[in-house]
């Protein structure tokens, strides 16, 4: 796969160091490599800083249950030493697998640029490191639907908590009751998402700068605006723990600076205009402090990128599709 990122951010280590002492020796499946010049049919991604241990266990073992597809693992352990990863009780990478540190935090959507760039595979699955693939044939049918769909280029399957309920932020349509639904629709939650590499690439990937927040909704404009279709599966299910975006500090100021970023550069103005406007007006509903809000906004017109709006034919196709993008 073409790169996405700059890899010299990550320090790739051998799976030899899964071999070491301390570590588990759990054999990786068979069907985990690829035929010699062929790249696999997906390869999941899976982003941690080693703060939650016992959760990136149960994703991993999530992984390696899945059956029936070439698949390959690309382990990101993000804004940590070298020499900790060592410490980590995983399973043994596979002669295919990726095992990548990088020393700095770059971020959620630099440190998933990179693990797709380290991947070989014609889908990229990108799971969260508390999360986990509920049933063993998840990724195969995840395979066969953008087989079936040439025109795909992402999909999102529902996310669960310990209640098997899915939150309304999770819900990729305007609607909680429609997080039960199947079918198109104009952005897809990053926590398990799967994207189509050739698809991801032609979109440079994630845009890196925005570091945490929205990264996901800016992708899916651009994947929308490149001709490519969007799918939510609510029949394929990931468990996540339920949370809240204010767990993270910073967020509403991070939120409302990338949102500025993604409507400035994909939106036509007018569009833009109500855009920002709507979501001022609900970010402070929400509770979150209006100075912060003005702070993103104010660091996003620094440093604002270069437009590109979408054409009034994506939003006219994202409005029939339920969600114009002022929503």
């Amino acid at each position: 796969m073409t790169a996405v990122a700059e890899r010299p951010l990550g320090a790739w280590l051998d799976a030899g160091l899964f071999l070491e002492g301390g570590l588990a020796t759990q054999a990786a499946p068979a069907e985990g490599v690829a035929r010699a010049g062929r790249p696999h049919d997906l390869a999941v991604v899976v982003l941690t800083q080693a703060n939650r241990p016992d959760e990136l266990v149960r994703a991993l073992a999530s992984v390696r249950t899945q059956r029936g597809l070439d698949l390959q693992l690309v382990l990101v352990l993000n804004g940590a030493l070298a020499e900790n990863a060592a410490r980590l009780e995983l399973p043994r990478l596979g002669p295919s697998d990726r095992f990548i540190v990088l020393p700095e935090n770059a971020g959620i959507p630099g440190g998933r640029n990179i693990g797709a760039a380290a991947a070989d595979a014609r889908v990229i699955m990108f799971l969260d490191d508390d999360a986990e693939l509920l049933g063993p044939d998840v990724l195969a049918t995840v395979v066969e639907r953008f087989d079936a769909d040439a025109g795909l280029g992402a999909m999102a399957i529902r996310l669960v908590d310990h209640e098997g309920l899915t939150q309304r932020r999770h819900v990729p349509r305007v609607g909680k009751r429609s997080a039960l639904r199947s079918g198109e629709v104009t952005h897809f939650i990053g926590a398990a998402c799967a994207v189509r590499a050739e698809a991801f690439t032609g979109a440079a990937g994630f845009d890196q700068r925005f570091f945490y927040a929205m990264e996901e909704s800016d992708l899916s404009w651009r994947l929308l605006d490149a001709g490519w279709s969007l799918w939510y599966s609510a029949d394929l299910t990931a468990f996540h723990p339920r949370t809240t975006p204010s767990r993270h500090p910073g967020h509403v100021l991070l939120t409302a600076r990338n949102r500025f970023w993604a409507a400035w550069r994909s939106l036509p103005l007018p569009v833009a205009a109500v855009y920002v406007s709507i979501w001022t007006l609900l970010a402070v509903a929400r509770g979150g402090a209006a100075r912060q809000v003005l702070a993103g906004y104010r660091q996003a017109w620094a440093a604002r990128p270069a437009r590109r709006p979408m054409r009034w034919r994506t939003v006219a196709r994202m409005t029939v599709l339920g969600r114009p993008p002022v929503l």
